[in-house]
């Protein structure tokens, strides 16, 4: 039976892992790992190139420099892990957790994800760069504070639930669909990106006056005589 987490509209297919079926393992290495587990690492680099992760759970994993480039991971879970400044090019994740970790300043760049949720994540200053969403994803209680995403295409059925959005960039791209219901949109940056997304009525000033920050409107009760 297939565990699927649903946010309002969006159903996502969740890691179906068993615990007892999984190897522990030592690191992470450089070739294909499948059935795993990985816990409590603290490395100053970790690189993977052209790897696949499958049915796999990554625990405490903390890292000064990460690299990771050309990956697919299939049912994965990262929990706790402190990911911060990673570098992950041209890769696809498909029925991936991220659960209580840092991604400050991640750069993200050609990714593709499907049926993947980011849940009470620390994404700052995130730079997501020619993303696309092929399925269902979801951020909760994410903090995503001056994240920028940039001709990103979010149009494959993505909900943004209970995040902090201050100062969050659309810079170019798609979002048709993008569900931003149950978030505060007032300290958005490039609104006008965001067309045919889906909100509450009662969420329109805050884009009107995110719209009115950005266009840096002067009002004429505030002008001297």
């Amino acid at each position: 039976m297939q565990n699927i987490r649903t946010v309002r509209r969006t159903h996502v297919t969740l890691p179906g892992l068993d615990d007892a079926d999984l190897n522990e393992i030592g690191s992470l290495g450089e070739s294909d790992l499948r059935e795993f587990a990985y816990s409590g690492g603290r490395l100053r680099e970790l690189s993977l190139s052209k790897v696949q992760l499958v049915e796999g759970r990554v625990t405490g994993l903390a890292a000064q420099r990460i690299h990771l480039d050309g990956l697919r991971l299939n049912s994965v879970v990262f929990s706790g892990c402190d990911l911060s400044g990673l570098c992950w090019t041209d890769s696809r994740l498909t029925r991936v957790v991220f659960t209580d970790c840092k991604l400050l300043g991640a750069a993200w760049e050609v990714v593709t994800l499907e049926d993947v949720i980011f849940e009470r994540c620390k994404l700052d200053l995130a730079v997501f760069t020619r993303l696309r969403v092929a399925g269902p994803v979801v951020f909760s209680s994410c903090s995503l504070r001056e994240a920028t995403f940039t001709a990103a295409d979010l149009s494959g059925g993505v909900t943004v639930d209970d995040c902090d959005l201050t100062l969050t960039e659309f810079d170019g791209g798609k979002y048709r669909d993008l569900d931003l219901r149950g978030n505060d949109l007032s300290a958005l940056r490039g609104v006008s990106s965001l067309r045919h997304v889906v909100i509450d009525r009662s969420q329109t000033p805050q884009l009107a006056e995110a719209l009115a920050a950005e266009l840096e409107v002067v009002y004429g009760e505030d002008l001297k005589d």
